[in-house]
């Protein structure tokens, strides 16, 4: 019984099963992009508590945030992955107390299927070694579903990321 518990306590905790806001470092903004910029892959992700399969376009993803308040993609170097995004970025915090990152561009709308130019994004966790974003995204259709990504600096290698069923 026990052994159950311990297998799912990790998978509870990379999903942020917790409604307590997260608390933000004092060197946020260098935690996200160092003094210049920093770029991100994706280790892990997650479909409303699913472990997603990652093709191609999410296995080469990556996400650069800048220190002037820019982020970029690189969507756009992949074939049929979508075009590259540039947003500005900030980070806020709601009355709850949940900070976020919000994107704000004009490829929003239609990269996530949204009426505004601005997305928010939960932090769930922000270190030197991994930011866990959790926000809400409808894929195919007008029914959303709740995405985490667990981020890992570029040059973090990340065993078993080419995860498959």
């Amino acid at each position: 019984m026990y052994k159950y518990i311990l297998l799912l306590l990790p998978f509870l905790v990379a999903c942020g099963e917790t409604n307590e806001p997260f608390v933000m470092p004092d060197n946020a903004h260098f935690l996200l992009t160092t003094d210049s910029s920093k770029t991100w892959k994706i280790a892990r992700r997650f479909n409303d508590h699913v472990r997603m399969n990652m093709g191609t376009c999410f296995l080469n993803y990556r996400q650069t945030y800048h220190a002037n308040l820019v982020l970029t993609d690189n969507n756009g170097d992949g074939d049929n992955c979508g075009e590259s995004l540039q947003a500005k970025w900030e980070f806020i915090k709601s009355k709850k107390g949940n900070h976020f990152i919000k994107m704000t561009s004009k490829q929003l709308p239609s990269m996530f299927n949204i009426d505004k130019e601005y997305k928010f994004f939960r932090i769930l966790k922000l270190t030197e070694e991994e930011l866990i974003v959790r926000y809400n995204h409808r894929q195919f259709s007008d029914e959303e579903t709740a995405i985490t990504d667990i981020y890992v600096p570029e040059y973090v290698d990340v065993t078993d990321r080419d995860f498959h069923w």
